[in-house]
């Protein structure tokens, strides 16, 4: 049979030749690393005879497809490993996931994570014995005669969705664990030898509240040793920046328990970190041209009815009845925004109409989803809301990119950019018309062509009333995280008839575009938490000096210091504490302040203050003047962008 390799040669090989046999015709090296590969465009096993004449492509854990596979056929192994230890188990699914793999299970009696120790013992020894996967296709009676046997009751329920989708039933099998899965797998459990158990956590089944609760176990697997040991310690460092522990060791924020869970409550640190961001974001958005505006948390339903939110995401919102009239919490800020543009005729004149707020909405999440400041059922989202003519709309998204990144720039942040369009061969489950449609797409792609920045197309993952760009933020540990969106709609223009007169004196369609720059603003304290490891610039710290009197005799100098660095504009704290001056030091250390000063009877005699910052420590002992003048600038609130700003009106 011929087979065509990537670089378009092609060589002849006997029947029955596995994808294993020819990456083995290529390199040792290359075989060492395969894990499956690509035929005629299929994903199938490396064990597997190859059917006939067709183009090859050995796929290892560099490639995506590569990584999945070795990571579900981790999962199998897993599932495999605790059925063998807990017989009456019932296996839900297994599938690969960013970073690893978890299996759902229902298991009887499962004394939780006392327990893993066992699995893991179980696993390593189904590796060392190098055990084959194999497929095996068979019909939907013979697997459902197989799952009945082992009263896999999930499977079964599994087994009658392929039933619907007409799909070929396989099974993979190891040992004596056989799982309805289709593929690919690794051609055995030895090449799972750098895999690793790591938490336990609960799933219902399907996703589904009124399902059974189920236990998920999550774990991981790499190509070597030493890329698991170093997403072992990356996972560890990110235990270490996790939020909601910094969150409570900082006194930053409350969630959960008697405050209700979803519900954040800022405490006075974590409000002073609130207010100053978003303080720089009111200043900001007046420079780039926009006017502040603030709508109600509540609003009429029949506003949600019109902008369709009612019908398409009644399940994820709050209702009201106040004088029989049902009325909703606001699950976003647009349709205010509507109200307030229709306010008054507008004309061309008027555009592009830019209005912001930080507003407050209420969204009905699910308690399994509820993750920190991440996740929750109320949030600040900082909304914007661009009314243009066309000729307009690709320099104001190239204005919204830049402000984006602007922010983004200010906390170091990396990123990356998505443009998400329809899927052409769906357009029925898209709003307005194609030649809209036709319009948008490429605006989104020129403003950041003419902008000079790199992107990734996505197709069929724009949002139902429009294109849109996603910024994903990426953090100190390389994660990436949602971030900035700029979104078009054809939904909204169309179902508030929202008309500006133009030059003609006849009335035109407005285009609108949605943006966010932080999205919800809890969720990206969040993220700046675990970015700083708590560790805040200067500008952000709750406070932003500790005054130190190494005695009480120095307890006056240091309240003349601190009432000099209040005057300075700083947030300062004074420890005179009946603890020692180590003691003292290393809590400001716990609690992240940036700065440190000191006085002694030395500082005192001097005219001096010792200058410890966070992190750095000892600074040596400096005049007032030049110590406050250091901090200041170290605590300074980021520069806004000249009288321009990102838009030219």
């Amino acid at each position: 049979m011929k087979i065509k390799f990537p670089d378009g040669k092609v060589t002849e090989f006997p029947p029955g030749t596995t994808g294993l046999n020819i990456a083995e015709s290529i390199s040792r090296g290359l075989a060492a690393k395969a894990l499956i590969c690509r035929f005629n465009g299929i994903l199938t096993d490396l064990s597997l005879p190859l059917p006939g004449d067709g183009e090859i492509e050995i796929l290892t854990f560099f490639d995506q497809a590569g990584k999945e596979a070795l990571r579900h056929s981790a999962s199998h192994v897993l599932a495999a490993s605790v059925k063998k230890l807990f017989p009456r188990t019932r296996l839900g699914i297994g599938p690969a996931i960013e970073d690893g793999f978890y299996y759902d299970m229902d298991i009887p009696d499962f004394p939780g994570s006392e327990a893993l120790e066992k699995i893991e013992l179980e696993i390593k020894k189904q590796i060392s014995e190098n055990i084959p996967f194999r497929r095996q296709e068979m019909s939907l009676e013979k697997a459902r005669k197989l799952f009945r046997e082992n009263r896999e009751t999930y499977k079964l329920e599994l087994l009658e969705d392929l039933k619907e989708s007409g799909e070929k039933i396989s099974i993979y099998s190891h040992g004596e664990f056989s799982d309805l899965c289709r593929g690919p797998h690794v051609p055995s459990t030895g090449y799972l030898k750098h895999m690793k158990i790591l938490s336990i956590a609960g799933a219902y089944w399907r996703g589904n509240e009124k399902n059974p609760m189920l236990t998920r176990i999550y774990g991981t697997a790499f190509d070597s040793s030493s890329a698991l040991k170093d997403h072992l310690e990356l996972l560890e460092e990110a235990k270490r920046r996790d939020h909601r522990k910094l969150g409570r060791e900082l006194e930053l924020f409350i969630i959960g328990g008697d405050a209700g869970p979803g519900l954040v409550y800022w405490l006075p640190s974590g409000t002073v970190i609130k207010e100053e961001l978003e303080n720089l974001w009111k200043k900001a958005h007046r420079v780039a041209g926009y006017e502040l505006v603030s709508t109600p948390h509540i609003a009429p339903a029949e506003l949600w009815k019109i902008s369709g939110h009612y019908d398409y995401y009644r399940d994820s919102m709050y209702f009201l009845d106040i004088d029989n009239n049902e009325y909703a919490l606001k699950p976003m800020n647009c349709p205010g925004h509507i109200i307030i543009y229709k306010s008054r005729k507008r004309s061309y004149r008027d555009l592009p109409l830019r209005l912001a707020e930080l507003g407050t909405v209420y969204r009905q999440e699910k308690s399994g989803v509820l993750h920190g400041l991440m996740r929750v059922r109320g949030f600040t989202v900082d909304d914007g809301h661009i009314f243009c003519s066309e000729d307009q709309l690709v320099d104001e998204i190239k204005g919204v990119v830049k402000f984006a990144l602007w922010f983004l720039q200010i906390f170091n942040f990396g990123y990356e950019i998505e443009v998400s369009l329809r899927d052409p061969d769906d357009t029925d489950h898209y709003a307005g018309d194609p030649e809209e449609w036709k319009k948008a797409e490429p605006a989104l792609s020129r403003a950041l062509d003419e902008l000079g920045k790199s992107y990734t197309i996505v197709t069929g993952e724009a949002a139902f009333y429009g294109p849109k760009i996603d910024i994903k933020l990426k953090d100190a540990l390389g994660r990436l995280w949602q971030g900035p969106t700029i979104q078009f709609d054809f939904n909204i223009p169309n179902r508030f008839n929202l008309d500006y007169v133009g030059s003609d004196g006849t009335d035109q369609r407005v285009f609108l575009v949605h943006r966010a720059l932080f999205g919800s603003v809890e969720r990206f304290i969040g993220n700046l938490i675990e970015h700083y490891a708590g560790n805040m610039p200067g500008w952000l710290a709750p406070v932003q000096v500790v005054i130190l009197p190494i005695t009480s005799d120095q307890v006056e100098s240091a309240e003349k210091a601190l009432e000099n660095l209040e005057n300075a504009g700083l947030r300062c704290h004074l420890d005179e504490r009946n603890e020692t001056i180590g003691r003292r030091i290393r809590d400001a250390e716990k609690r992240k302040v940036p700065f440190m000063v000191l006085i002694g009877r030395r500082e005192e005699e001097l005219g001096q203050l010792a200058l410890r910052k966070h992190g750095e420590g000892d600074l040596g002992s400096r005049p007032h003047e030049e110590v406050v003048n250091i901090i200041i600038a170290a605590c300074r609130q980021p520069a806004l962008p000249g009288k321009a700003g990102f838009y030219q009106k």
